[in-house]
């Protein structure tokens, strides 16, 4: 079996709140690939203000991340995600390496795009590379939130195999669900 990030298997499948920690994990690798490739190409002779502007937009696209980022519950989007999850008793089928691939694809494309660009355009990379460092710090709570909805409601969600072109589904399996000390014998919190 092939792993695309340590956890990324649980029994086979790909749990969503490990996809979202993969995706966070390829969002920072991406966008320190596109910024070496802008420092390279300041290093090759493009005008030295190109640097200094795009580490500029690095430092104000991190500031706005980890302020997008900053609650602990999920965003409306995964909210809406999890809510509209199919109930199946079964896991999904398990291709990790091929369901990382089919949903981060215009990641990729994003960034060998961005990438080849500097040949013409060095502050290509250095944009790109603010926007994927945004990306990553808005997302970096998102599985905390997720695992903590899987905790408390005692089921597990799985990415589904859809068409690279459709949105994300989910599955949800059961789970276990977590018995707190003032839960037990009927005491509320």
């Amino acid at each position: 079996m092939s792993t695309v990030c340590p956890g990324v298997l649980l029994y086979g499948a790909v749990r969503f709140v490990e996809f979202l920690k993969t995706t966070v994990l390829l969002t920072t690798g991406a966008g320190t690939a596109l910024a070496a490739v802008c420092v390279l190409a300041v290093a090759t002779g493009a005008p030295q203000v190109t640097l200094w502007i795009s580490a500029g937009w690095w430092v104000l696209a991190a500031a706005f991340g980890v302020w997008f980022g900053r609650r602990s519950e999920p965003s409306p989007a995964i909210g809406r995600l999890l809510g509209a999850a199919k109930a199946s008793p079964a896991l999904p089928r398990a291709r990790p390496a091929a369901t990382v691939l089919n949903r981060l694809w215009p990641l990729l494309v994003l960034t060998v795009a961005a990438g080849a660009a500097a040949v013409v355009a060095p502050q290509v990379p250095g944009i790109g590379a603010g926007f994927a460092i945004l990306g990553a710090f808005a997302w970096r709570r998102q599985h905390a939130a997720v695992a903590a909805i899987e905790q408390r409601d005692g089921v597990r969600f799985y990415v589904v195999e859809t068409s690279p072109f459709k949105p994300i589904a989910l599955q949800r399996t059961p789970g276990l669900k977590a018995m707190h000390p003032s839960q037990v014998n009927g005491a509320t919190p």
